[in-house]
């Protein structure tokens, strides 16, 4: 009889150690003995990837959480991040956007649902543009409304860009400017200064800190969702995060 599954995967980890001590015709059989066992039973293979898949969640779960831990200041406290929802919400939802990704387009209208069905959520966008020009510039231009003419402005300049259909110009933001009530001309001097590129390069230091590389990356509290996520995905997870 062969080996019980516990048992091959307990001789497989010490494989090394064992190999070294075999003679050649030991370590022949002993590898077909493995190559016939897996053959036999293809299951003991799934079962390992499972272990495998669990361990590798649970280890990036653990980074991630001490990540969060180490950065709390600038992920929940930074001056420079617009914050909106419930300022004093027992839960903290935090979104780097960029305006030219679709996903992040298409979660706005969901988190928008999120934060405002709940009552309890504080919300804080970070501005990320990873996806060239007319990501910068849209975010240039946000930032520049922010300073400005202060929050409410950023949040009707943020929504406008992130549902602005066609290229995101110097022309077209121009006229959105415009259409919001604000000088175009004073958005576009603002958008030339150094401190605005300098929020931008900051939440650039922060996501390469926190490992991430694309958008929307959400944190839910003490959750990192790295990609679009649906509204009854959200809701489950700040659901978790109240039930501790």
């Amino acid at each position: 009889m062969r080996a019980p599954l516990f048992g091959l995967i307990a001789l497989l980890l010490g494989t090394t150690a064992v190999s070294a001590e075999m003679t050649d015709p030991e370590r022949e059989a002993f590898r077909a003995e493995v190559r016939a066992y897996l053959l036999e039973n293809p299951e003991v293979l799934v079962e390992a990837m499972s272990v495998l898949q669990d361990r590798q969640e649970n280890q990036s779960a653990e980074r991630d959480q001490q990540i969060l831990t180490d950065n709390a200041a600038q992920i929940f406290d930074d001056a420079n991040s617009w914050v909106g929802g419930n300022l004093d919400g027992d839960i903290t939802v935090v979104e780097f956007t960029d305006y030219r990704c679709g996903y992040c387009r298409k979660a706005h209208d969901e988190v928008a649902e999120l934060v405002n069905s709940d009552g309890n959520i504080r919300f804080i966008l970070k501005e990320f543009p990873i996806l060239g020009e007319q990501s910068l510039l849209s975010s240039k231009f946000a930032i520049s409304v922010r300073q400005l003419y202060g929050d409410d402005a950023y949040k009707a300049a943020h929504d406008a860009l992130i549902t602005l259909r066609g290229d995101a110009t110097p022309e077209t933001l121009a006229r959105l400017a415009s259409d919001l009530g604000h000088d175009a001309n004073a958005i576009a001097e603002q958008m030339k200064k150094p401190e605005v590129m300098a929020i931008i390069d900051a939440n650039h230091a922060l996501a390469t800190t926190m490992e991430i590389n694309g958008t929307p990356t959400f944190v839910i509290d003490g959750t990192m969702l790295r990609g679009y996520v649906p509204l009854d995905g959200m809701r489950q997870i700040v659901k978790e995060q109240r039930a501790g």
